[in-house]
């Protein structure tokens, strides 16, 4: 009877155990899984910032800068169309910083 009733105990608590690993098994791997995929943006963020940097030091893309914010040169003439947008954003690609 006793070892009938510690059998059955030892059935529960290693049921009870397989459920509970399961349990953690699943969520670190969601966990994982999300950690994986924030990191990955992270180091997307890092790369549009280092090339963020090594352009800042590039003459042609400050020129391209200047332009597209509406600034032309000393020996320059501006001639503005009619029909021109208010804003510059014809000529512009909108980069997004993190």
């Amino acid at each position: 009877m006793l070892t009938s009733l510690l059998a059955g105990l030892g059935i529960v608590q290693l049921s009870f155990q397989l459920g509970l690993m399961t349990y953690r098994s699943i969520t670190w791997t969601q966990e994982t899984r999300a950690a994986q995929t924030r990191v990955q943006g992270l180091e997307r963020d890092v790369q549009v910032l280092q090339d963020a940097e090594r352009a800042a030091n590039d003459p042609v893309y400050l020129e391209q800068l200047a332009r597209c914010q509406g600034f032309v040169g000393a020996k320059e003439t501006v001639v503005v169309s009619p029909t021109a947008p208010s804003t510059p954003s014809e000529n512009c690609n909108a980069r997004r910083l993190p």
